[in-house]
Order: structure tokens, then C-alpha cells, then sequence
């Protein structure tokens, strides 16, 4: 009523108010064409190694910055990123292969707190989930109550893969494109009714697959070669990542020392120089070791027992234990409840068990990321007691970006610091597997297309320096270490015609399509490169050999 109130006083500006709703218009389009082209271009770079997705983005269809949607001919789907993540070759719970896999069921969590009315009546009771999300058909549930517990079923009429559980569960179908996840229903029907009345809050999950997964264990790349196994059968792509632990030392000594860590993302060669990167990593992993021992040292003497071989075990055969070990030992012991008890009373920073490693300065941290052809990204900044004077010195040093995104929504103060310092906004779900309601889950963070897009016109750069900086010294010196440089962190693919390979160009042309778009990898420097290539050649064994001095 207001508004036709409203429309009818300014009638007599007729003519202006034209002018202004052509000016939003025009603003809209603009934005409109904007996502269609960051659309384009980050599909473009996800689908590299998928030609027939690659084609079809010729009839994607964007809707808006945060559900950027495109038709594949199975439905419409989006592109999720997930920048951050661990699997248990640190501090996460599951293997980088079932992180993949969870990664391809999950991808995004939406519509939590969707309402369902249930008829209170003896027998079933039916819950029919709405549309929620995609425009996808409407589901009927029967729920039967039965001792207390829930018992649910579908309709028969459709088609669906169903698991059917009871008591404290969670139920899931699968159908389509889509996944919906429905949680909390470990209540009895009489406890739902006595604290919501007719309406029952259900947690609803839709589950849109993972595309782009960045493995960012703390201090260790040793799992990026079993998640790529794994993201080659779910059809994922995997960005080879590490999330360091670095010390930021305020300037003058007169602020306490705190820890922040930095994430690294790099090409699908890896870093440029493996080695010293690994050797700075090696460095942590042996002083968390120690700062472990000291952790459960001082629990002991907090009358807190506590075994080094306990805490070891839990860590798993090569895994440094830390600080997220030592917490669940003592869950494990019993003398906390949970993991969040343990940090609160026992292992936060500065806190009566807490200990120090051997962590390099934070500013070096960065700076040898940028030095080995990786984007340097500040992690969690919001857990930082002095996140302003860390960022402008981490500016200082090459900082790319800091995490500005989480899953229950962007921080509107970090995506100012990160506008201040010329930033890229970024964030992940930082999942460990660790369950509970406290986590998010994998994909959950709503990235925005042109944030993504922002991301990949700072990281494909850099990236293609350093595959060219790797390819080139394989030219120069055809070494079996040196090839081994390239295929680190990549399946050697299956080109053409089966695997005898007349000559390495071969192998790296066929290895550069699945890295880099034509136009990246067709200049002059990739062209020299390939010339010398040409002249190399693989026996059976793989061994490299001068093609002249056969």
C-alpha cells in the first residue's frame, strides 16, 4: 500500500524516476553480463580435462553471484570450491581418498531450518519437503512412530535410492543431481511436539557435488597423490595445497608472539622448488613432535595422565602428532568430554598445557610460497588477536589474499581490511571430519563466482610461470628426477593411441592440455621448450635419453 501511496505523490517526476529505474537497470545487466563471463572463464579452467563439459558452457545460464548455475544436461549444476581442507596425513579424521569421496556427495549446505507441519495424529504422518532448492520434484516422507523412535520411508510412486534408519540417524535420498540430507530427527514425536508444536524445525542439507578441492593439510603435502587418484574417479579437480604454521612476531617485542597460519595453493606441477619447500615443512612437523612431548608432559604434571604411545596411535604410522592429537587423548582418557573442552581448559594458546614448536616467521612463510610459484592466502583471520598489524606485514611480504568467507556468511570486517590491502577474499570450511555439529561441512562456504574468478586471474599466472619455470629445467637436464618434478602431483595420463610415446613433447603437450588452456600454453617460451622436447625421447623404462644419442 505504501508503495502505490508513494507512486502516486511523485507522479508529477514521472520523467526522472525513468532516468533512475534505467540507471538500475543498466547496473544490473552489467553485473548480470559480468557473472556470465567470470561463469565462463572459471568453468573453462575447471573442465579442462573434461572436453565434453568444456563444450557444453556455451549454454550456461548464471543467476545470480552466490547459486551461479549451468546446464550439463543432467540438470543444473554449480561450480562449489573447497579451499580448504584436511585429511588425516595431519590433523583431519579421514584419508585424503575418502575426503575426495565426501567431497563428490557433498558440496554445499542449504536451507537449514526449512519448516515441515506435522499433523498431530496417532499412526503416519506425512511430511512433504518442499521445493527447496533447484526446483527439484517434491518428496512425500512417511514417518511412522514406533517406540519412541522415527522410522522413515518413501513413496513408492518415485524413484529413489533410500536409506532407512532408525533412533538417532540421519536419512538421506538420493535422486537426480541431488542429495537432501535431513538431520535432528532423534526426538521422540512427543519431545517435537512439546517444544515446537506443529511445526518441527528440520535440518535440511542439499547436497550439490564439490568440482574444485584444495587439500591444504598443516605442514604436509604427502596426501595430494592419493586424493588425485580418488578425484580422478569422481571427475574433482584437485588444487596440491598446504596450510603452514608460521609465528608472527610484532615488531619491538612489546606484543606477545601468535600463531597464524598461511595457506598455500599451487599448480598441478606442485611447487617449483619441492625440496626447500618440503625442507621448511620437515622443520615444523619435527617441532610439533616436540611441542606434543612438552604438551603432554605438562599435562602429567596437571594430574592429568596421559601416554606419549597414546597420543602416537591416534596420529596414525607417519603423521607428526599435534596439538588436535594430544585433545583427542585426552577425550579418549576421559578427562575432558570433548575436543572443545580440552582447548578451553587445556591446550589454547597460552594456555596451562600449551606449548611452542619450531615454526618459521610468518612473513618467510609467505615469501617462500610466492618464491615456489604458490598464492599465499591468510587462513581464519578472525581468530587472530591482532589481525591488522599481521596483514599489513604479511602484505608486505607477497600476501595474495585472506579468508574473508565462511559457511554461515561473509565478515564484513575482513572483506574491508581485505578491500584496504588490496586483497583477494576468499574461505573454505576448513573440514577435518572431525563430525559434530560444530564443523561445517565440505563445501559449505558460498563462494562468489567473482571471487572465484578474482582468485583464478591472480593463481593461473602464477601458476603457468612455474609449470613453464618446472617444464623448462626437465629441457635442459631430461633427468628421470626432473620428469618426476612434473608428474609429482598428477596421474600420467592416458593419451591417444596407448602409452608409447615417440618423444617427452608427447607427454608434456599431452600433460599441458590438462593444465592450461591453449592460449597459456601457446607462446613462444612453451614453444622453445617444446623444440627441445621434440629431441627427447622415453625407452620402456621410462629413462630419458637424447633422441641423437641412441
Amino acid at each position: 500500500m505504501n508503495n502505490s501511496n508513494s507512486a502516486h505523490k511523485e507522479s508529477p517526476k514521472k520523467g526522472k524516476d525513468k532516468k533512475k529505474k534505467k540507471k538500475r537497470g543498466g547496473s544490473k545487466k552489467k553485473t548480470t553480463v559480468e557473472q556470465t563471463l567470470a561463469f565462463k572463464s572459471v568453468g573453462e579452467w575447471v573442465f579442462l580435462d573434461q572436453p565434453s563439459l568444456l563444450a557444453s558452457l556455451a549454454s550456461s545460464c548464471v543467476v545470480d553471484d552466490f547459486g551461479v548455475q549451468k546446464n550439463l544436461g543432467r540438470g543444473k549444476e554449480k561450480l562449489v570450491f573447497e579451499l580448504h581442507s584436511h585429511s588425516k596425513c595431519s590433523d583431519g579424521f579421514v584419508s585424503p581418498s575418502k575426503l575426495v569421496e565426501r567431497a563428490y556427495g557433498n558440496g554445499g549446505s542449504k536451507n537449514r531450518g526449512s519448516m515441515f507441519k506435522v499433523d498431530l495424529i496417532q499412526g503416519p504422518v506425512v511430511l512433504p519437503l518442499v521445493d527447496v532448492f533447484y526446483q527439484f520434484k517434491i518428496i512425500l516422507l512417511h514417518t511412522i512412530l514406533s517406540e519412541g523412535k522415527w522410522t522413515l520411508q518413501y513413496d513408492e510412486a518415485m524413484t529413489l535410492d533410500m536409506y532407512v534408519l532408525c533412533g538417532r540417524m540421519g536419512w538421506e535420498a538420493a535422486f537426480s543431481d541431488c542429495r537432501y540430507i535431513l538431520k535432528e530427527l532423534c526426538l521422540s514425536f512427543n519431545a517435537l511436539c512439546k517444544y515446537y508444536g506443529p511445526l518441527v524445525v528440520i535440518d535440511v542439507q542439499s547436497n550439490l557435488k564439490v568440482k574444485v578441492l584444495a587439500l591444504t593439510d598443516h605442514d604436509t603435502m604427502s596426501g595430494i597423490a592419493e586424493a588425485l587418484d580418488a578425484a580422478h574417479r569422481y571427475g574433482i579437480k584437485i588444487i596440491p595445497g598446504v596450510e603452514i604454521s608460521t609465528i608472527f612476531s610484532p615488531r619491538g617485542g612489546s606484543e606477545p608472539e601468535e600463531p597464524v597460519h598461511v595457506l598455500a595453493y599451487y599448480s598441478s606441477c606442485g611447487p617449483t622448488s619441492f625440496e626447500e619447500l618440503e625442507q621448511v615443512l620437515a622443520n615444523i612437523r619435527d617441532g610439533r613432535v616436540l611441542r606434543a612431548k612438552n604438551m603432554v608432559s605438562k599435562l602429567n604434571k596437571l594430574k592429568l595422565p596421559l601416554k606419549w604411545e597414546h597420543v602416537v596411535r591416534i596420529a596414525g604410522k607417519g603423521v607428526a602428532p599435534g596439538r588436535l592429537h594430544v585433545a583427542r587423548a585426552l577425550v579418549e582418557a576421559g578427562h575432558v568430554e570433548n575436543l572443545k573442552q580440552a582447548f578451553s581448559r587445556y591446550l589454547f594458546d597460552g594456555g596451562p598445557a600449551y606449548a611452542t614448536g619450531s615454526e618459521p616467521l610468518a612473513e618467510k612463510a609467505v615469501k617462500l610460497i610466492c618464491d615456489t610459484g604458490g598464492v599465499a592466502v591468510l587462513a581464519h583471520p578472525w581468530a587472530l588477536k591482532n589481525p591488522v598489524a599481521i596483514i599489513r606485514r604479511l602484505k608486505e611480504a607477497g600476501l595474495h589474499g585472506m579468508e574473508v568467507y565462511r559457511s554461515d556468511g561473509k565478515l564484513s570486517a575482513y572483506s574491508d581490511l581485505a578491500d584496504t590491502y588490496g586483497l583477494l577474499k576468499l574461505g573454505g570450511s576448513d573440514y577435518h571430519g572431525r563430525g559434530g555439529h560444530g564443523e561445517s561441512e565440505l563445501g559449505s562456504v558460498n563462494l562468489p563466482m567473482l571471487a572465484v574468478h578474482d582468485f583464478l586471474k591472480v593463481a593461473r599466472p602464477i601458476w603457468c610461470n612455474a609449470i613453464k619455470d618446472i617444464v623448462h629445467t626437465y629441457a635442459e637436464e631430461p633427468s628421470d628426477s626432473n620428469l618426476a618434478r612434473i608428474l609429482r602431483f598428477v596421474r600420467t595420463p592416458n593419451f591417444k593411441g596407448g602409452s608409447s610415446l615417440s618423444c617427452c613433447r608427447e607427454l608434456i603437450d599431452g600433460c599441458l592440455s590438462l593444465w592450461l588452456t591453449s592460449e597459456e600454453s601457446h607462446n613462444p617460451e612453451f614453444d622453445a621448450i617444446r623444440l627441445k622436447l621434440s629431441h627427447i625421447s622415453l625407452n620402456r623404462e621410462k629413462i630419458q635419453v637424447p633422441i641423437g644419442s641412441q
